[in-house]
């Protein structure tokens, strides 16, 4: 580099070409990528007007079907509570087993790293979809996708708090001859318990969120009527559910804010 102060340039001319070429490439990336989904322009001209149609056919929403869904809301509140409970107790071992400095051995650290990998690349509604075939339609189905799309998620960043823990208060609780059981109870828990109670509050904000969704595969939850109503053209249905899924999504995100606010 020139001791020329106005000299200075932040790439060298390697660097720029390699940037050059990089970003050229996300162009044609991105091109092909649109040229491949054969776009039909001529919906996208009318998609204004036939949106504007269905607004017009929803409004107003059936404020007395309002009363229909009280169980199917309900049943979504349900799933996402249970299904965000039970990922945390099987992402618990999860993420002591994928943090490097509670792992037994580097096996155990891979097959915990596989296990938050794995349960993180399957969509939520494929999950659903397995569960529905294994147990059949219905809550449980819900419950137990919501829980195993959960746990890499929940697993991840518990294993990360694990990771970044003070190693001093560990030796110190070692040091005074406790056991494995008491480091872990005494050492580790309370240095990563503001993460849990932060990530587990954020899971069942975005479960439940999840949970209005997997109803359309026969999951349960308020997925179940609106997928009916779409299905019969009832929009001003559609539209009530739609306002009872918004308010739910709300309730639940002011909720999460409060106790991520009171543990930070």
């Amino acid at each position: 580099m020139s001791s020329n102060p106005e000299s200075w340039e932040r790439f060298d001319r390697r660097e720029r070409l390699i940037r050059f070429f990089m970003l050229f490439a996300g162009l044609v990336i991105i091109v092909a990528a649109w040229r491949a989904m054969e776009v039909n322009y001529g919906y996208a001209i009318t998609a204004p007007v036939e949106l504007a149609d269905l607004f017009s056919r929803m409004y107003p929403p059936d404020v007395g079907y309002s009363t229909t869904i009280t169980g199917a809301l309900l049943e979504t509140l349900n799933i996402s509570i249970l299904g965000t409970a039970l990922a945390i107790l099987m992402a618990i071992p999860v993420a002591f087993l994928g943090a490097s400095n509670t792992t037994p051995n580097k096996a155990t650290y891979l097959f915990g790293k596989f296990i938050i990998s794995f349960t993180r690349s399957v969509n939520v509604i494929i999950w659903a979809l397995i569960f529905v075939v294994v147990f059949g339609p219905g809550a449980l189905a819900g419950v137990l996708a919501i829980a195993v799309r959960s746990i890499g998620f929940t697993a991840k960043l518990i294993a990360e708090a694990i990771e970044e823990i003070d190693k001093g208060s560990v030796e110190a609780v070692t040091a005074v001859g406790a056991s494995q059981l008491d480091v872990l109870i005494y050492g580790i828990v309370p240095q990563i318990k503001p993460a849990f109670i932060s990530v587990t509050t954020l899971r069942w904000d975005i479960n439940v969120r999840a949970s209005t969704i997997i109803g359309f595969v026969g999951a349960g939850g308020i997925g179940v009527p609106l997928q009916t109503e779409i299905n019969y053209f009832n929009w001003e249905a559609v539209l009530t559910i739609l306002i009872a899924i918004l308010g739910l999504v709300l309730v639940s995100e002011a909720v999460s804010a409060y106790l991520r606010k009171k543990v930070m």
